[in-house]
């Protein structure tokens, strides 16, 4: 496990409570870039606290990150998670980047702060992330691809993008690898807006993407293992931590409307604390799942074998759903502690765009088909004595 980053924390709560919050509002109601908040994590360095230290970076662990994507959030929703859906590249990156290319690009990414996103969806496959249409398309030592890419978040923004496609035409579906770009590689044609409920800052919108550039710009593991070992854990703890930041400013919420009720009734127990008393349960549940998912997969880290286990696939992927259903069930909690002073958009107590940023967690990899997957699984599970059984 990587030593924590000294004042990484407090940076990220800086950024998060003083500009983040202070934006939050206008970024949802515009669907807009949360620019600001990112101009300040670039200003303190947090966008390559990942990279290692030999790369520019500070090496900061998965628990570092998390608890940065858990102090956005709180500021704003779509801050943290596009800061997550940023981590989550870097750390593809930095555990599966070979020497040469990949190492001067996480050079780059440390000292020019560099923005990450990924284009793993496409409409043709109805947003299954382990199929692609798309291929890439080598010559020589060059390659191009063209992907009709059904999101990608912020896409405007980045600076380089990680693209899954089949390895070649020939190739099935699920023989993927994952192509890094950078923007003098690629070109973006945008195909759909993203006019959504919640998460409306993270600007999701759809593209043509078309790309060329050096073989050696491929990541060497097949996607397959890349995304058990890497993606896919680092995704759902990432994700869990971004919501978490959510459920926490909730119950911040409610906590201060149950304390302004008792200064104006002194001497009694405002009948809406027992809610809040059940939001906290809730939250603490949340942060339970999420450090212990972080602890199993520091514990597996550096064993391909323990990574792709069925067990851990099921421990992640049971955290994505429990984490997803919690954030939800904590804020529609906090909003009934504070009655119609949560459900109105004019108070400090207003909690509608947490309920709208909340319901987007069940559909990010949609909650249904990781339960079905976890259920295949299952199935062939054998009993089993180590430390994930």
């Amino acid at each position: 496990m990587n030593a924590a980053v000294p004042g990484l924390a407090a940076r990220a709560r800086a950024v998060g409570a003083g500009i983040a919050a202070r934006h939050a509002d206008d970024v949802d109601r515009n669907s807009r870039f949360p620019a600001e908040a990112f101009d300040a994590l670039r200003e303190q360095g947090l966008l390559g606290v990942m990279v290692p230290a030999d790369c520019g970076g500070s090496g900061a662990s998965l628990f570092d990150v998390a608890s940065a994507c858990h102090a956005l959030a709180r500021g704003c929703a779509a801050t943290g998670m596009i800061y997550a859906m940023h981590q989550i590249q870097v750390a593809c990156l930095v555990n599966h980047g070979r020497d040469g290319w990949h190492r001067a690009l996480m050079t780059r990414i440390a000292a020019d702060q560099l923005l990450l996103g990924s284009a793993t969806t496409e409409a043709e496959t109805g947003g299954d992330i382990r199929n692609s249409v798309c291929a890439v398309r080598a010559e020589g030592d060059r390659f191009t691809l063209a992907k009709n890419a059904s999101v990608i978040s912020y896409g405007d923004q980045s600076d380089v993008i990680l693209v899954t496609a089949r390895r070649n035409p020939e190739a099935p579906s699920s023989d993927q690898v994952l192509v890094v770009v950078t923007k003098e590689d690629y070109r973006l044609e945008k195909t759909t807006l993203w006019d959504a409920m919640g998460m409306r800052g993270t600007c999701s919108d759809g593209y043509r993407l078309e790309a060329a550039g050096g073989i050696d710009q491929i990541l060497p593991l097949p996607y397959a293992d890349l995304s058990a070992q890497t993606m896919l854990p680092v995704t759902h703890i990432l994700w869990s931590s971004t919501w978490l930041g959510i459920a926490a400013d909730a119950v911040s919420r409610a906590r201060a409307y149950v304390r302004s009720e008792a200064k104006r009734k002194p001497g009694t127990t405002p009948a809406s604390a027992v809610r809040l008393a059940e939001a906290t349960a809730r939250l603490q549940s949340m942060k339970a799942a999420i450090l212990t998912a972080i602890r199993q997969y520091e514990l597996a880290s550096g064993s391909p074998e323990l990574l792709t286990g069925l067990s851990f696939a099921t421990a992640m992927g049971t955290l994505k759903v429990t984490t997803s259903e919690l954030v939800r069930e904590v804020v529609e909690a906090a909003i009934r502690t504070c009655g119609l002073a949560g459900y109105r958009n004019d108070t400090p107590y207003s909690l509608g765009r947490h309920l709208r940023d909340a319901h987007s967690a069940a559909l990010m990899i949609g909650n249904d088909r990781i339960m079905s997957h976890i259920a295949t699984q299952l199935l062939v599970q054998r009993d089993g004595s180590g430390p994930f059984e």
